[in-house]
């Protein structure tokens, strides 16, 4: 038997040759590898703010913030008491989204009041659906390296199309009705609406005239209890309605251009911007619908 040569047995010169060699195999083999990207469920982070992770949802999100602020500020400063073409277009928006809180609310009062926090909903994610169908969102990045694979992260990615952004979004919502609620009837009357004392201390007061409080009002509490675990359910109805839509929108799209790049996904585009003027419109309609039944008293 002879022994396989190890590098000892080697001179220098042929050592600098196998090194080289094997340089080259390697260089030729991450040319050759495939370029992962996948689209995820969770943003994917693209840089740090000291212990801060900003991701590229969070990114897509700040710029609709700003395109947001820097629209109001122009709107503001152009406003006239004669109106313009562009102004009359505005008031007629408004006036129709008023028109149509009002079949929800029943009072121009209440739509009046929660109209800026309901349309500030529906403008936000309405920009945040529609940024996503722009070119370069989602499509320009940079290639990392990823348990040994070449992974192509994105620096843009739709807002809505993040469950941390829809998840916020529902738990503001939420919480607002809340708030809206305890100010509308006052917070004795409304934390009855979930625990409900007020029915335990009506039944030594009604028992002798109506002996069914023993059997009512405890239902009324359990009732209650319910309430509590529906607005958990509020939140991730809202939160994972949202986001699912808007992410098979993007899955939907890469599909297409995967197929065939030129032509075919434009028609699903198109189908995209509806799916997201929809979405937008439902979700600042369950919330208005929300506000409406947090503010209404128990009786009514």
């Amino acid at each position: 038997m002879t022994k396989e040569p190890t590098i000892e047995h080697f001179t220098e010169e042929e050592v600098d040759i196998i090194n080289h060699v094997d340089s080259d195999e390697h260089a030729a083999a991450e040319t050759h590898e495939e370029i992962a990207h996948d689209h995820n469920l969770f943003a994917e982070p693209i840089f740090n703010i000291g212990s801060f992770t900003v991701t590229n949802s969070l990114i897509n999100s700040w710029i609709v913030v700003i395109l947001v602020i820097i629209a109001a500020v122009i709107v503001r400063k152009n406003i006239k008491t004669i109106p313009g073409k562009i102004q009359n277009v505005m008031e007629m928006v408004v006036d129709g989204f008023l028109d149509i809180f009002d079949s929800v609310t029943g009072s121009r009062d209440r739509s009046l009041k929660f109209f800026p926090l309901v349309f500030s909903f529906f403008i936000f994610i309405l920009i945040n659906n529609w940024l996503g169908l722009f070119p370069g969102i989602g499509s320009i990045g940079q290639i990392v390296a990823q348990d040994g694979h070449a992974v192509f992260i994105p620096f843009f990615r739709g807002g809505t199309a993040d469950l941390n952004t829809t998840l916020a979004l529902a738990i503001i919502g939420v919480v607002f009705s809340h708030i809206f609620g305890v100010m509308a009837i006052g917070a004795w009357n409304y934390m009855n609406k979930f625990i409900n004392i007020k029915a335990f201390l009506e039944i030594p007061k009604k028992l002798r005239k109506d002996p069914s409080v023993l059997i009512v009002n405890p239902i009324k509490a359990f009732v209650g209890i319910i309430e509590i675990v529906g607005e958990a359910a509020k939140v991730a109805s809202l939160s994972f309605r949202l986001f699912g839509n808007i992410f098979a929108g993007e899955v939907l799209l890469a599909s297409m251009a995967a197929i065939l790049a030129f032509g075919l996904p434009i028609p699903f585009m198109f189908l995209e911007v509806i799916v997201g003027l929809i979405q937008a419109l439902i979700f600042a309609m369950l919330i208005l619908a929300y506000l409406t039944m947090a503010t209404t008293a128990e009786e009514h």
